[in-house]
């Protein structure tokens, strides 16, 4: 049972989304720390969960934001020390590859906008990826990804452009390239944000939002429940464990 979480977040919008709402409906209290706006990780003994989500800043970037250094060690020490449940997304990926020893850098080209991921054989038969279909449509917005896999690690889906679209490490531990977070709110947020707005543009061309807006509303119900799903076989996979034990 997750009784308290703990959420990295890099960006004021790039908040936890369907994950935090996975998190409420398990009981959970959720604890997210601001990390752009300066605030400290805390002691990560209390915590059942670990949620990192997405931000604009690369992973090599520790000058311009040093707080990515303390980020790094309590991802090592959450996963490889504590070994508990942990949930990645897009930056989130990034950072466990790097905490644990693999490698992150540019993409061969930037994925922006909603693309198809297919399962591998490895995710086929994986139990985390249990109830997917062997290929699903996700919003993508990344120009970096894990170049290396860390030792341990296991690709279980990839996408024409980057090979690790979702990585798990045993059984609790998993992430994914892609947004399984996005809501309809928050896409109708980044309407209202110019620096969003131009960023979608210089990747897609003119009325860059408006394209994906329209190709969300018939995605989102999808992404609702691939996301569910895969929280859901994490979630279940601790608990299997556990009683084994």
């Amino acid at each position: 049972m997750i009784r308290r979480a703990l959420a990295f977040q890099h960006m004021d919008d790039e908040p936890p989304g369907l994950f935090g709402s996975f998190l409420a409906e398990e009981g959970a209290e959720l604890d997210v720390v601001m990390l752009h706006r300066g605030e400290a990780i805390p002691s990560l003994a209390p915590y059942d969960f670990l949620l990192v989500m997405g931000g604009a800043m690369d992973v090599w970037e520790t000058t311009q934001y040093p707080w990515l250094q303390d980020e790094i060690a309590a991802v090592r020490e959450w996963t490889w020390t504590r070994n508990r449940p942990f949930m990645g997304v897009c930056l989130g990926l990034q950072l466990l590859a790097k905490a644990l020893g693999g490698e992150v850098g540019l993409a061969r080209a930037p994925e922006v906008g909603f693309g198809t991921v297919d399962l591998n054989a490895l995710g086929l038969g994986h139990p985390m990826m249990r109830g997917l279909s062997p290929s699903f449509k996700v919003m993508q917005w990344h120009h970096a990804e894990v170049t290396r896999v860390p030792a341990g690690a296991e690709v279980l889906a990839s996408s024409q452009v980057s090979p690790v679209q979702i990585m798990s490490v045993g059984q609790d531990i998993l992430a994914t390239q892609f947004h399984g977070e996005l809501t309809p709110a928050l896409i109708e947020r980044w309407a209202h944000i110019p620096q969003y707005l131009e960023w979608l543009e210089q990747a897609m061309g003119p009325k860059a939002y408006d394209r994906v807006k329209a190709q969300s509303k018939p995605q989102m119900p999808k992404i609702e429940r691939m996301g569910r799903i895969m929280f859901r076989n994490l979630i279940a996979n601790r608990r299997s464990a556990r009683t084994a034990a």
